[in-house]
């Protein structure tokens, strides 16, 4: 089958189309015919080896000192059709369309097939997990949801997010911050949703009270007040960021940084102010719950552009340009 292939820590230049074997599911696995997948800001993280500096040896012990050894195919999302399964599935048959999330130690999804298991084991943050792709979705538009969606709805639901409440989304305009404008609004809040004057027009679109240019205006300095802020870039000042929290607001980092985390818990520590920084554990009830509000036409997904499987350096170059909006898919077909 094709698989663009990881050869090396580097540029986009890095990833080389060639053929690997098709994989064959085992007996609690579903054989799955990728339709699409997607290109991310963390998939050329990975492949420049630029993650988040206390995991970086642990990541280069895994996938390989010197270059990739140990896992050479990007992706963690897709949408597809199962072409076959393992003897002891039971919720899953030959031609269902669904959509999945791998985990990091299943990366796989530039290619055109993969196996996943059945059932996910719960508790854990790196699984993969299966769902039913929504009916009223394409395939290009169900492949971001399994890690943008349900990562958003994981990390609002720590929050705590409830109607009538006003939330403040610093990066609204990328993967993770299109779908938590609009899961946010779909719980009732007053959503306030921050990034550039490009994605101002796409971010009223999909729900947004009101947005804010950061390149203009600094949120922190306003004198607004919000009940959560939920900041996806970690870009913020954090004093700032705490002056612009109500008293018993709660501040949620997507990334972690361990000068701030060191900071968030002595601001959880000293005052009514919460500061979280949430891992997301996923489980086919997020997909499910994620399918349920897209067939409700509550979410939908934002797709700048889409690339065929042969074009996938392309894509992480034009990622690295900064100027993505949403979502960038790969096709297979």
């Amino acid at each position: 089958m094709k698989a663009v292939i990881w050869t090396n820590y580097g540029g986009p230049e890095v990833l080389q189309l060639g053929e690997v074997p098709k994989p064959t599911p085992k007996d609690n696995e579903i054989l799955v015919k990728i339709q699409a997948t997607t290109a991310t800001a963390g998939d050329c993280e990975m492949r420049r080896m630029e993650t988040a500096i206390q995991y970086r040896l642990l990541m280069r012990m895994y996938v390989g000192f010197r270059r990739p050894t140990r896992l050479t195919i990007l992706g963690m999302e897709l949408a597809g059709i199962v072409e076959s399964v393992g003897k002891d599935v039971t919720r899953f048959k030959k031609g269902d369309e669904v959509f999945a999330s791998t985990g990091f130690a299943g990366s796989g999804t530039y290619a055109e097939y993969i196996c996943l298991p059945e059932e996910s084991e719960e508790g854990k943050a790196d699984v993969a997990v299966v769902a039913l792709k929504p009916a009223n979705m394409s395939f290009e538009e169900a492949a971001p949801v399994p890690m943008g969606g349900v990562e958003a709805l994981c990390l609002l639901r720590q929050a705590n997010l409830q109607s009538g409440q006003r939330i403040l989304i610093n990066g609204s305009g990328g993967t993770i911050g299109s779908y938590a404008v609009q899961i946010a609004k779909s719980m009732g809040a007053e959503v306030n949703a921050v990034d550039s004057a490009d994605k101002m027009d796409m971010l009223r679109s999909i729900g947004a009270d009101n947005v804010i240019d950061y390149t203009t205006e600094d949120f922190t300095k306003s004198g607004e007040k919000y009940d959560i802020i939920f900041d996806i870039v970690g870009k913020a000042s954090y004093s700032g960021s705490m002056r612009s929290l109500k008293e018993n607001g709660i501040y949620i980092s997507g990334i972690i940084k361990t000068s701030r985390s060191i900071r968030g818990r002595w601001t959880s520590r000293r005052s009514s102010k919460k500061v979280l920084f949430g891992r997301v554990y996923p489980n086919p009830d997020d997909l499910n719950f994620l399918r349920k509000l897209i067939e409700e036409g509550k979410i939908k997904s934002v797709i700048d552009r889409s690339y065929p499987l042969e074009q996938a350096a392309e894509a992480h170059e034009y990622i690295e340009t900064g100027q993505k909006i949403g979502n960038v898919v790969i096709t297979m077909v």
